[in-house]
């Protein structure tokens, strides 16, 4: 099988290849990224990823595009009218709660689809049989949404889905990244979830709808 693995990032790359070598199958690495900002990040997230290739002797093709513009234009074009980071009363924190959840699920979706219909495109076009994702072996992405859009682009561009669910290799990835002496993200790789992973004005905002969303269910 002549398998194209569209890989994230690095570290996220450790188990999938891993696990596919030990079922018999050298992947080729395929970075198409649009989502990680700023400058810096992407870069050194893209020389992270050259230098795991290198270490693990996987042939990588890179996109070394940096799209801010064109990810910010579909990103807020996905999302609609953003959620107020600001949550007074009880009612006020939950409709904040399931603003911002609707317009996250919107935008990574749609950031789903980019990465993966490249990867299908790539793919197809330059005589693979089937195309992957490291993608599915985040604990943190919507799983089942990136299964049903990578079959969707697979049907479209006739190449097959080489599905895998590699979570379960978690730990064990992360353990071979240390090992490897590779930079570890702290974001998922956009600047909406740079946000939310470091902005305490959300993140206090999150925490008291979580609370909000408690004490609803506890009829407080």
């Amino acid at each position: 099988m002549k398998l194209l693995m569209h890989i994230c990032c690095g570290p996220c790359s450790c188990y999938p290849l891993k696990k596919l070598r030990a079922d018999g199958i050298e992947p080729v690495g395929y970075f198409f990224n649009p989502n990680i900002h700023p400058y810096h990040e992407w870069d050194l997230r893209l020389k992270t990823a050259k230098q795991f290739a290198e270490k693990m002797k996987m042939e990588l093709v890179t996109d070394d595009r940096f799209m801010l513009r064109d990810f910010l234009r579909r990103a807020l074009a996905a999302e609609g009218e953003a959620a107020a980071p600001v949550a007074g009363t009880q009612e006020e924190a939950l409709r904040f709660m399931e603003a911002y959840r609707a317009q996250k699920n919107r935008r990574c979706r749609m950031c789903y689809a980019w990465r993966l219909e490249q990867a299908a495109r790539y793919a197809a076009e330059n005589g693979f049989s089937a195309f992957t994702s490291t993608l599915f072996y985040s604990i943190y992405q919507q799983h089942d949404v990136m299964r049903e859009i990578a079959e969707r682009f697979a049907d479209v561009f006739g190449v097959a889905l080489y599905y895998e669910d590699f979570r379960s290799g978690w730990q064990e990835g992360i353990d071979l990244s240390i090992e490897l002496g590779l930079y570890r993200q702290g974001y998922c790789g956009c600047v909406f979830s740079e946000e939310e992973r470091y902005s305490r004005v959300v993140q206090k905002a999150v925490k008291k709808a979580n609370r909000a969303q408690k004490a609803a269910r506890l009829g407080l």
